[in-house]
């Protein structure tokens, strides 16, 4: 399939003019005509906010802010790069740590310096014969219809292409994952298994059996996928992600600090050993991880407040509560209009002034806190607000942590992690039957408000049943029953009404969050079978 690079928009991202100049001949001698340069990483990504690109080719070492990582970071959690755009990054480096960090960062391809106009073009046509190939694929992945992108997937697969149909494989297991259809995953990875072996089938079926909860079966699949690739490092994060959900939060550290150790560059994996050092009390591992950190995010789309005030609370528990000073200042110069920054700020400022015994000033930040809280209230994280629970029942005040809590539980009851850690800090600080007895209220009172809902649809009162869960949603917008049975009453209005697009979409929306929110598939496939259904009639 050739390219025809004289239609695409090329945007040439590297710190040195010559090389600029280079690559700009060598695409120009291949029939290309729009072509931007930026010279280092905050103008290609001024450049990307400006205009879509077909093709970006970025250097990993750009000398003065962000790097060709962060750029790609940037670009896709920003969403400035369509579906169809391909990243090519561009290095003279082959060190592990560079190597690794572009692996972890999976770019469409990357060339080492020096390279040929031919390997340019090759890789190019390459990346865009795979872009085009999967279009169908990904464009609804892209869009979330991830039942659509599997049935797509299914009938590439009958084409029989023997050079995609690993390709097309792996993505359909890794959909399978997606929507929550585990057993369908682990016999798409096993029958790839069986042909032949391949470290991402092997880690594909270690995940499966993750989240099948066979979690002696996953750490025994990561751990041996390690012992023979140790430079592999996605079996490192599932790895932890297992250790943690078995309590195992020591092999937890240990196993992230092995990875952080052989790629230091991932600020996601760095956030996430500082957390869970931070967690265990091993405080030398987590005053490392929080200052690489706080380095990496520099210019980073990943930098975070919270880093700052993390970093600050291990000097705090080491006794050197003068240090933290010196990191809260830092976290005010650095982020001065953030709300969430300015309300870590206060705690910070609460527990240091505590630490060095000065009562008045610890009042006085905790004045602050609470009229941030007041005024920002649920624009803030929920760690952030449990944070700001404990900070409250510590200082007096029941009552309004009773009313960041209740809320807490009512918005993220089907979140299990955070729910524990809802419970471990009721129970550590206010003790009791708290945590226990907040719960069974909470899903007593979704219950009743399911109960409700129910009721109406039942008695036929459609428009009734569908304005007490669209106001649960509102509410209680991530709730797993009331997002089901929102799509069940809109396709039974669907069903004995005029066919209506809106009300299509408004389904298809809400089976899409379900997947987000990590409803199973055997609750959601046969609501999507029903719309497909409906939608086949409607448009055949």
């Amino acid at each position: 399939m050739a390219i025809n690079l004289a239609s695409k928009k090329i945007l040439v991202v590297d710190d040195q003019a010559i090389m600029r100049e280079t690559l700009k001949h060598i695409l120009g001698s291949f029939g290309a005509r729009f072509i931007v340069e930026a010279e280092s990483g905050i103008n290609a990504m001024t450049a990307m906010r400006i205009d879509s690109f077909d093709i970006v080719l970025c250097d990993y070492n750009l000398l003065r802010g962000k790097n060709g990582q962060q750029v790609l970071e940037e670009a896709r959690y920003l969403k400035l790069l369509p579906v169809h755009a391909i990243f090519i990054m561009v290095t003279c480096e082959q060190s592990q740590e560079m190597v690794l960090s572009v692996i972890d960062n999976k770019p469409d391809d990357y060339l080492i310096k020096p390279f040929n106009p031919q390997q340019l073009l090759s890789r190019i046509k390459r990346c865009h014969v795979r872009k085009q190939y999967l279009s169908s694929i990904e464009n609804e992945i892209d869009s979330g219809n991830l039942y659509q992108a599997i049935h797509n997937c299914e009938q590439l697969l009958q084409q029989n292409d023997k050079k995609m149909r690993l390709q097309l494989l792996k993505l359909q297991a890794e959909l399978a994952l997606k929507i929550g259809d585990f057993k369908t995953a682990e016999l798409i990875y096993q029958d790839i298994l069986h042909d032949r072996e391949l470290p991402w089938a092997r880690l594909g079926l270690g995940i499966a059996a993750f989240f099948l909860g066979h979690y002696d079966q996953a750490v025994k699949t990561f751990q041996d996928l390690i012992e023979q690739h140790p430079v592999m490092m996605e079996a490192y994060d599932w790895l932890v992600k297992a250790h943690e959900l078995m309590g195992n939060d020591d092999y937890a550290v240990s196993s992230l600090n092995s990875a952080v150790t052989l790629s230091p560059l991932s600020i996601l994996r760095q956030k996430k050993l500082a957390l869970l050092a931070e967690r265990t009390e091993n405080l030398p591992v987590a005053k490392k991880a929080y200052t690489a950190t706080i380095k990496l995010g520099k210019n980073s789309i990943h930098r975070s407040s919270g880093d700052y005030s993390g970093l600050a609370n291990i000097y705090l528990k080491s006794n050197a509560a003068n240090e933290a000073l010196k990191i809260l200042y830092e976290l005010n110069q650095q982020f001065h209009n953030e709300p969430e920054a300015k309300l870590r700020s206060a705690l910070l400022e609460i527990e240091i002034h505590q630490a060095k015994g000065n009562k008045a000033l610890a009042q006085q930040a905790y004045g602050n806190a609470f009229k941030l809280n007041e005024q920002f209230n649920k624009q803030l994280s929920k760690e952030l607000r449990l944070e700001m629970a404990k900070t409250f029942y510590l200082n007096g005040n029941s009552e309004a942590c009773d009313g960041i809590l209740n809320d807490l539980v009512k918005t993220n009851i089907d979140d299990n992690l955070f729910i524990k850690d809802i419970v471990t800090l009721c129970n550590t600080i206010i003790g009791g039957n708290y945590a226990e007895t907040l719960l069974q209220q909470i899903k007593k009172e979704l219950v009743d408000i399911n109960n409700k809902g129910v009721r109406l649809f039942q008695e036929g009162n459609i428009k009734g049943a569908l304005a007490i869960f669209k106001q649960a949603i509102i509410k209680i917008p991530d709730n797993h029953t009331i997002i089901l049975n929102m799509v069940k009453i809109i396709i039974h209005d669907i069903k004995t009404s005029k066919p209506d697009p809106e009300k299509i979409m408004s389904a298809q929306s809400y089976i899409n969050k379900a997947i987000q929110v990590g409803i199973p598939h055997n609750q959601i496939s046969s609501l999507q079978t029903a719309l497909d259904t409906i939608q086949y009639k409607t448009n055949p």
